[in-house]
C-alpha cells in the first residue's frame, strides 16, 4: 500500500490546480484583473498541497517501521537467559516480520504468531490512518487556498518560492546523503583501525582475512595489507583503458568527422544501447568465450594463462567502456564550433588535419574529462572481475595470473555470517573509504584537466 498514498498525493494536487485555475479563469472572463496567470493560480495550489502531503508521508512512512517494532518489542514476553541479548531479540523480530509476510518455517511458537498477527494488524492500521490523514491535510490545504484566493494574490511569487524550495531540499537530501556515506566509512574504517595498525593496512603486501570466528575454529591469523588488491585493480583497469580508450577515440573520430550520416545514424543509438547492457552479460561473455580462448591461445604459445585471468576480465571490461568514451569524445567534438572546421579547411587543411590539430585539440577537455569518469567506472566494476578474474589477492602485474580488486573484496567480505565488530567485516569499510578515495582523486583530476584546457569561443 506504499503506492496508494502517493497516487492520493497526485490526485490531490491536480484536484487544487484544477479547482484554482478554473477560479482564476472565471474571474479574468468576467472583467477582474489577475495579477498573476490562471495557471500560476493552479500551480500555486497544487505546489501548496503537493509538498505539504508529501512531508506528512515522508515523515509518515519514516517513523512507521520504527514505533511499530517498539510496540511489538514491548508487547513481547520477557526473555531468559542468553535470549535477553540484543542480537536474540533482533532474530525474534527477524522471525516475527518473515511470518508476517507468510514466510512459515516449520511450526512457529503461538507467541510469536500472535506477534506477527499485531505486526500486520499494526501495518494496515498504519496504512489506513495515513490515507486518512492525507485526504484531511490535501482537502483542509485546498480549502485554505481557496478561501484566500483573490485577484491580487501574487500566485506566481509564491509557486516560485515553492519550486525554489523543493529544488533546495533535493540539493540538501543529496549533499546529507553523500556526507552520511562519508560519515559511515570514517566511523567504521576508525574501528577497523583500532583491531588493524594502519601502516600494515597501507603498506602490508599479503591480503587474507580469514581469522577465527570462534575459539574452536582453525583459521589463518589473518593478514590485511591492501597492496595485493590495489594491484590487482590496477593491473585490470590498465588492461581495460588500452582496450576501450584508443577504440573508443578512433570510433569518435570516424563517426563525428568521417562516417555518412545515415551510418552515423544507425551506430551512435547501437553504441548508447551496448553502453546499457548489465554488466553480468559482461560477465558471462568473458567466463564463457574470452577465458576458454584466451587459455587456448596461451596453450598455443606455450604460455600459462589461469583459468580466471585480469587479461580477460580487463579485455571485456574494455569492451563495456567503448560506447562510453566514445559517446564523450563524440560529444565533445560536436560541441567544437563549427568555423573552426570552416577556417582550418578554409586554409588548406584536410580533414584529418583539421581533426588532429584543430578539432582534438578543442575537444581536449570534454574527452579527457570522459576517460577520467571511465577509469572510475572501471575501478569501481565488480559483477565482471567477479565471474573473469578471480577472488584470490596475488600481488603480481602479470596480467595472465588471477587477481582480484577492491570492489570483489568488498563483496566477498560483507558476505556470510561474520559479526559485524569483526576485523573481517570491518576490512570492508576500510576498503570502500580508499577506494572512495581513489575514485575521489580522479574525478578531482578530471576537473582540473577541464578547468585547465578550457577555451571559449564566441
Amino acid at each position: 500500500m506504499t503506492l496508494l498514498p502517493f497516487v492520493l498525493l497526485l490526485v490531490g494536487a491536480m484536484l487544487a490546480y484544477a479547482v484554482n485555475h478554473r477560479a482564476a479563469a472565471s474571474l479574468r472572463s468576467g472583467g477582474a484583473r489577475l495579477h498573476s496567470s490562471p495557471q500560476y493560480h493552479g500551480l500555486f495550489a497544487a505546489l501548496t498541497v503537493l509538498t505539504s502531503a508529501l512531508l506528512l508521508a515522508l515523515v509518515w512512512l519514516a517513523l512507521d517501521d520504527v514505533i511499530i517494532d517498539h510496540l511489538i518489542r514491548r508487547s513481547l514476553p520477557p526473555p531468559d537467559g542468553d535470549a535477553a541479548s540484543a542480537g536474540a531479540m533482533d532474530l525474534v523480530m527477524a522471525e516475527i516480520h518473515s511470518l508476517a509476510r507468510g514466510q512459515t518455517f516449520g511450526t512457529p511458537e503461538p507467541w510469536k504468531q500472535k506477534a506477527a498477527d499485531r505486526l500486520t494488524a499494526f501495518r494496515t492500521g498504519s496504512a489506513v490512518a495515513l490515507l486518512v490523514s492525507l485526504t484531511c491535510l490535501s482537502i483542509g490545504v485546498l480549502t485554505l487556498r481557496r478561501r484566500r484566493f483573490t485577484p491580487e494574490l501574487r500566485a506566481r511569487q509564491g509557486s516560485e518560492r515553492l519550486t525554489h524550495a523543493v529544488m533546495f531540499a533535493c540539493c540538501a537530501v543529496a549533499l546529507l546523503t553523500t556526507a552520511g556515506i562519508v560519515a559511515a566509512l570514517l566511523f567504521e574504517t576508525a574501528k577497523f583501525l583500532q583491531k588493524v595498525p594502519l601502516s600494515e593496512f597501507l603498506f602490508g603486501l599479503n591480503w587474507e582475512p580469514q581469522i577465527p570466528i570462534r575459539e574452536d575454529q582453525v583459521a589463518a591469523s589473518g593478514a590485511f595489507g591492501w597492496t595485493p588488491v590495489l594491484v590487482g585493480t590496477l593491473v585490470v583497469t590498465v588492461v581495460a583503458l588500452v582496450v576501450a580508450v584508443p577504440t573508443g577515440l578512433f570510433a569518435a573520430i570516424y563517426l563525428n568527422e568521417f562516417a555518412h550520416r545515415r551510418f552515423k545514424r544507425v551506430a551512435k543509438p547501437v553504441l548508447e544501447v551496448l553502453a546499457g547492457v548489465p554488466t553480468v552479460v559482461y560477465g558471462f561473455f568473458a567466463i564463457l568465450v574470452i577465458s576458454p580462448a584466451m587459455r587456448r591461445l596461451g596453450d598455443a604459445l606455450g604460455l600459462d594463462v589461469a583459468p580466471n585471468s585480469a587479461l580477460a576480465a580487463g579485455l571485456v571490461m574494455g569492451v563495456m567502456l567503448i560506447p562510453f568514451i566514445t559517446s564523450f569524445a563524440d560529444d565533445a567534438l560536436s560541441a567544437v564550433p563549427q568555423a573552426l572546421r570552416d577556417g582550418a579547411l578554409a586554409l588548406g587543411s584536410t580533414r584529418a588535419e583539421t581533426m588532429l590539430k584543430v578539432l582534438f585539440p578543442a575537444a581536449l577537455p570534454g574527452i579527457v574529462g570522459g576517460v577520467l569518469l571511465a577509469v572510475s567506472r572501471a575501478i569501481g566494476e565488480t559483477m565482471i572481475v567477479v565471474m573473469a578474474a578471480g577472488l584470490i589477492a596475488r600481488l603480481t602485474l602479470n596480467p595472465l595470473d588471477s587477481v582480484t580488486t577492491v570492489t570483489v573484496q568488498i563483496v566477498t567480505l560483507l558476505i556470510g555470517d561474520t559479526a559485524f565488530d569483526n576485523p573481517k567485516t570491518l576490512a570492508a569499510f576500510a576498503l570502500g573509504t580508499m577506494l572512495f578515495l581513489v575514485t575521489l582523486m580522479i574525478n578531482i583530476l578530471a576537473i582540473r584537466v577541464v578547468q585547465k584546457y578550457r577555451e571559449t569561443y564566441d
